[in-house]
């Protein structure tokens, strides 16, 4: 429990650093590819969906009605698809290997990445869903053509590499000096401790 409170207020504090992007929406890191290497990538919905929540109602960053999407791309598609990118890039190298900081770099640069191209999905499909009448839309005017790369070129440019040195760095501390909380980890440490012969219970004279 703990570590999860430390995890949402982690979150919380990255994602205050909102900075204007062209398209009327903002940039910022997220820290939820961070929490899915350490904790676990269900863990990092939780979390993160509770930072994204208390944003929501005591700050009014994001808003009640953009939750559910919020939740979706910051909360769900990041940890999940960061999770996996580093699973595969790391494979079964040591925890402090230098190939498993690079994975979690990755994996943070392609998970926020990919929560930014959701979100210009989701804004970009607003004109042909929600439009007047005579086809004026109600609440997002550009199409996919604009918020997509909108959202992509400034993440794939700049938020996604402070992501990327966050959680590489973060990950690095943690994997040399208190490896034991990183997720499956206490399993390969048993397994380990497993074959090293048990020693003796009694002294034969």
């Amino acid at each position: 429990m703990p570590y999860l409170a430390l995890a949402a207020a982690f979150s919380f504090v990255i994602m205050m650093f909102n900075v204007p992007i062209p398209g009327g929406s903002t940039g910022h890191a997220v820290g939820s590819a961070l929490i899915a290497i350490i904790l676990g990538p269900w863990v990092a919905v939780v979390t993160v969906s509770v930072a994204l929540l208390i944003q929501a109602l005591l700050f009014g960053d994001g808003g009640i009605t953009a939750l559910g999407a919020n939740c979706f791309n910051m909360a769900f598609v990041i940890p999940f698809v960061a999770f996996y990118v580093y699973s595969f890039i790391s494979g079964k190298t040591e925890i402090t290997s230098n190939r498993r900081i690079l994975a979690a770099g990755v994996a943070g640069y392609l998970g926020l990445t990919a929560g930014a191209f959701a979100t210009g999905v989701e804004l970009g499909l607003q004109p042909m869903l929600e439009h007047a009448a005579d086809g004026t839309p109600l609440y997002m005017p550009y199409g996919l053509s604009i918020t997509v790369p909108a959202m992509l070129i400034e993440h794939m440019l700049f938020f996604s590499f402070v992501e990327a040195v966050v959680t590489a760095l973060a990950f690095g501390y943690i994997a040399r000096f208190d490896p034991t909380i990183i997720f499956n980890y206490k399993a390969r440490g048993d397994q380990k401790r497993d074959a090293v012969p048990a020693a003796p219970t009694e002294i034969e004279v």
